[in-house]
């Protein structure tokens, strides 16, 4: 019986710490976007949706192509520096119209406005 309990103990507290992970990780993942004066930034919660691929979608917008590319870099660089963490992948950066980065639990999309707008991913959890 003490068993049981100490691996239901150990699973509880093994998610507990991913999800504060996850949000020390979207608020270092802000940070970098906030540097290079990213627009309109917001976070989606999907921790209570059955089968989403991740924790949390941040969402922000850049006004131009390079704008994209800056605030794509500076997110990986301060989690790089502040967090020790490498995005295990990024797509986008080459049209830099949608750049989303996956660090797992944490998807990261950039957009200019016109693409935002049309993807509308705010509304999806609306």
């Amino acid at each position: 019986m003490f068993c049981l309990f100490f691996i239901v103990l150990c699973a509880l507290i093994s998610t507990f710490a991913t999800m504060n992970n996850a949000k020390e990780l979207v608020e270092t993942i802000v940070k970098g976007l906030e540097e290079k004066k990213g627009i309109d930034i917001s976070v989606a919660d999907l921790t209570k949706i059955d089968g989403a691929i991740c924790d949390y979608f941040v969402i922000c917008t850049g006004n131009s192509p390079t704008q994209v590319d800056a605030l794509t870099d500076s997110v990986e660089e301060t989690v790089r520096v502040d967090r020790g963490e490498k995005p295990v992948n990024i797509v986008g950066k080459e049209n830099g119209q949608w750049v989303a980065m996956d660090y797992t639990n944490v998807m990261v999309h950039v957009f200019l406005p016109d693409a935002r707008e049309f993807y509308d991913l705010e509304g999806l959890f609306d």
